[in-house]
């Protein structure tokens, strides 16, 4: 399960960034710099990633708002 975590944990940390980006001001190079390595951390976990979206879709929600107790509720048929 520990995958599933870090995978989420990124997600939510890189909509955050997102919004940053998006609101007044914009954002710093550090924080763009900080999206870049997690765009790439989560790279290296595409079958967590592929299990995360698939439970946003199937319970109708934003992938960032997703948590670690929806992931182990909805089992994802393999």
């Amino acid at each position: 399960m520990e995958p599933l975590h870090e995978a989420l944990r990124l997600i939510k940390r890189t909509t955050e960034l997102e919004c940053a980006m998006r609101s007044h001001g914009g954002i710093r190079i550090t924080e763009e710099r900080e999206l870049h390595q997690l765009r790439r951390a989560l790279s290296e976990y595409p079958d967590a990633l592929d299990a995360i979206m698939e439970t946003a879709s199937r319970m109708r929600r934003s992938v960032d708002s997703i948590s670690t107790q929806d992931l182990e509720q909805l089992p994802i048929p393999a």
